[in-house]
């Protein structure tokens, strides 16, 4: 156990009261996410079964493949049977559907065909996903410029109509079953690819992803482990459904030539040997296209109730196609990192001229422009400002999770000593994932809700000391003790849904606390949920930072979170820090307009209940539209001609302070007269 756990369990055999656990999730608490049901199970399956729809896709679906099983045991004689003085004979009641060109019974030669035509189907389905499913996981493991290329690619052969690109295949791959399985299959993959790619895309932005890469998770395992179980649910009800069309498509080219060849038959074939005579024995190509309806319908019905019963689970968290782990084997120790000799022996994070640039249509878009601060161990800062100021980006910045077309642009960017742009891809995670920790907004989304929470933890013990299955799984177990979470071994066998909000915050917490975290950034940890709870987390992040002198860097936009647990705070507008002081000079002593509107937006104990609450008039800058001048200007009481010409640098400010003002320290309108404006 390290020293994180090590002190609160000091803490709490020295008498230190426990806080309590949370309670789980009710009606009317802010912290319940009214989209999180639990995870499918039997009943629920049981139940979308015994619908209309249920009921009726799973008895087609089962006669379909009783046939396919058995009708080649039981049919095949008759099927194969020639008979020479019964040719071409019309329905009968000994041949149901009458007999093709040498007497052989064509309703035992559709049943006997089910097999090799749902086989086919499904051999083709399988190569259309695993092929799409491929190419729509490339953007993630090839990177941006040549991801960017496949996905082009994708886009221009979802163009192009099905059926188009099966014939072309077909002719490449030549007249032959297999060669229609493999051209039916590629014709299928764009459209797999790019629901693959979309869905993808969509995971990979949760914040569960963006804590497995902050804990030094390489890309390959981050899909392997926290995004394909997360797609795998509506990829199986696309698949079911796309069977029926493939079932289709197959039979279609079997029907021009292109398929199954003699002696094998499908229903493709047999309706292009009835064909010849289909205005006056009908019946002959209306029996295997009907056998096609049918079956192409069972499957579509089949993807119809699995999306019916499990896209409800979709929301909260489905668990039935997570994987189990699999002992990994050691990665063995990374590049040693070479500290700068330049900085305190106490700096943990050194950031200089920090600017985040996204293309747009006029030029580079930069959200985050010139940030510059200095966090050493032990500390607390704080960065406020309203939303949409950059604050976000700005730690996302510093973690290394600013994906292309996003650039981000440093003259320093130092983390423990190490300047991070000159590392390598493994030893920037390996540093980051051991001695940073990052605790999001949201807690729902920060955990992997295929995954155990025990075995989300565990995955950084594993990933970076080689730790085997068991010894993690214990590491993770102790590290939600520490964080305060009870029954831990309990705990840990259970999925994100199972737990509340608050004990999500924790056990994020304690994925960070899996190592010797120097540095936590906690963002907006307390957002969604109730007071109570706040101050329980907002506890745990201070213990942790006292005890183990951890920095600590809380974004919030609430001033009076801020005042509480840091010992500094930086404000920022517009993509800019604007001002930075002690905490203790906040409420009486900021300099910065805008600083001081934010504090005064904050009622307390004294506020007058019988007037309205202080606003800041004026809406925030967007970006790409920042005005000449200082960017607060077209909002600021005290804005004058040198305001909105000229942009105030950061400034030191006395002797603990820095600020961006012209006016700085002018009283605001309303509590003493301005001064002059120059």
């Amino acid at each position: 156990m390290d020293a994180t756990s090590t002190s609160l369990d000091r803490r709490r055999r020295a008498g230190a009261p426990a806080e309590a656990e949370d309670s789980p999730p009710a009606a009317g608490r802010p912290d319940l996410d009214l989209d999180v049901v639990a995870a499918p199970s039997g009943h629920r399956l049981w139940a979308a079964l015994r619908t209309p729809l249920g009921a009726t896709a799973a008895g087609l679906l089962g006669l379909v493949l009783l046939t396919a099983l058995l009708a080649p045991l039981l049919w095949t004689g008759p099927a194969e049977a020639i008979d020479t003085s019964n040719i071409l004979a019309g329905p009968s009641a000994q041949h149901w559907i009458g007999t093709d060109a040498l007497g052989r019974d064509l309703f035992s030669r559709v049943l006997v065909a089910t097999r090799l035509s749902v086989l086919l189907a499904l051999a083709a389905t399988g190569i259309a996903v695993g092929v799409g499913l491929i190419l729509g996981s490339a953007p993630v493991l090839l990177g941006p410029t040549a991801g960017q290329a496949v996905a082009w690619l994708i886009g221009v052969a979802v163009a192009f109509p099905g059926l188009l690109l099966a014939l072309f295949f077909a002719v490449i791959f030549g007249a032959s079953q297999t060669g229609a399985v493999c051209a039916i299959g590629l014709a299928g993959a764009p459209s797999f690819a790019r629901l693959c790619h979309t869905m993808i895309a969509g995971v990979m932005g949760r914040d569960f992803v963006a804590a497995a890469r902050v804990g030094g998770i390489g890309r390959g395992r981050v899909l392997i482990r926290h995004v394909l179980p997360n797609i795998a649910e509506p990829l199986v009800v696309q698949a079911t459904m796309g069977a029926g069309s493939v079932l289709l498509s197959f039979a279609g080219l079997s029907f021009l030539g292109l398929g199954v060849k003699a002696p094998a038959y499908d229903w493709g074939r047999l309706m292009n040997e009835g064909l010849s005579g289909i205005f006056i024995h009908p019946l002959a190509a209306l029996g295997p296209g009907l056998a096609v309806v049918l079956a192409g319908l069972a499957f579509n019905l089949t993807g119809e109730t699995a999306a019916r019963s499990l896209g409800l689970a979709a929301q909260g968290g489905f668990v039935s196609l997570a994987r189990p782990q699999r002992p990994a084997r050691s990665a063995g120790p990374a590049p040693a990192a070479v500290p700068s000799t330049d900085e305190p022996a106490r700096t943990v994070l050194t950031v200089e001229g920090l600017e985040v640039a996204f293309p747009g249509p006029a030029g580079p878009l930069r959200p985050v422009r010139g940030v510059s601060f200095s966090l050493a161990a032990g500390q607390a800062l704080g960065l406020v400002g309203e939303s949409g100021s950059g604050k976000s980006l700005t730690a996302l910045a510093v973690a290394q999770l600013i994906e292309p077309p996003g650039q981000v642009e440093a003259k320093r960017l130092r983390f423990a000593g190490t300047d991070l742009g000159a590392l390598g891809p493994r030893a920037q995670r390996h540093l980051l994932g051991t001695s940073l920790a990052m605790v999001f907004q949201d807690p729902m989304t920060s955990l992997n809700p295929t995954m155990r929470v025990g075995s989300q933890l565990a995955e950084v013990s594993r990933q970076h000391y080689g730790l085997r299955r068991r010894a993690a799984w214990r590491r993770a177990v102790e590290r939600l003790a520490a964080v305060r979470i009870d029954q831990s071994e309990r705990r840990a066998r259970q999925y994100p849904h199972e737990f509340s909000g608050g004990m999500r915050q924790r056990a994020m917490i304690g994925m960070g606390v899996m190592g010797t975290p120097r540095l936590i950034i906690a963002d907006e940890p307390t957002t969604a949920l109730d007071v109570t709870v706040q101050q329980q987390v907002l506890d745990l992040l201070r213990s942790i930072r006292r005890q183990d002198q951890v920095a600590l860097w809380l974004i919030s936009h609430d001033v009076s979170v801020v005042a509480e647990v840091c010992d500094r705070v930086m404000v920022m507008y517009a993509g800019r820090i604007v001002e930075e002081l002690p905490i203790e000079r906040l409420r009486h002593d900021a300099r910065h307009p805008y600083t001081r509107l934010l504090v005064a937006a904050v009622p307390d104990m004294t506020t007058d209940l019988t007037a309205p609450l202080p606003t800041i008039p004026g809406r925030p800058v967007e970006v790409g539209q920042t005005p000449p001048g200082c960017a607060f200007a077209p909002r600021c009481p005290l804005a004058g001609a040198l305001c909105r010409s000229s942009d105030p640098e950061l400034e030191p400010d006395g002797a603990d302070g820095r600020v961006a003002c012209w006016r700085a320290g002018a009283a605001l309108p309303g509590s003493e007269p301005a001064e002059a404006m120059p």
